[in-house]
């Protein structure tokens, strides 16, 4: 600015220039941390879906009539799990994700929800989830 109260042309331009660089690393930051949010939210649910397998298979390793409860947390969302033969199968949004499990073979097909409680039972015929 000149003594008249004006302002230069160069003046402007760099000011422009550091408008545009100021939005540039605002809008890498955003796209940064949302990236990070999804990866979160990927972990969380497969910790919640190795656990589940780990239960499942627990109970299998175990001897007739040995039982177990889960619980399903509610706070992450809501997903579903499906139970069938040697995997289960996690659908959360519009994401899906699967784990195996080696020795559990179930006859049946269940589906565990989010928020609900759940019973693991080895019985002569195999595992029941009720």
């Amino acid at each position: 600015m000149d003594n008249k109260g004006f302002i230069s042309i160069e003046y402007l331009f760099s000011l422009f220039i550091l408008v545009i660089i100021a939005l540039g690393v605002l809008f890498y930051a955003s796209s940064t941390i949302e990236s990070s949010l999804n990866i979160e939210d990927a972990v969380t649910h497969r910790l919640i879906l190795d656990d589940v397998a780990n239960q499942i298979s627990q109970v299998n390793s175990n001897g007739v009539g040995y039982s177990k409860c889960i619980r399903l947390p509610s706070d992450k969302g809501y997903f579903e799990i499906t139970v069938e033969r040697n995997s289960l199968t996690m659908e959360y949004g519009d994401k899906k994700g699967e784990t195996l499990m080696m020795f559990a073979n179930l006859d049946s097909e269940y589906k565990l929800i989010s928020g609900k409680s759940y019973l693991i039972t080895k019985t002569d015929e195999g595992i029941v989830i009720s």
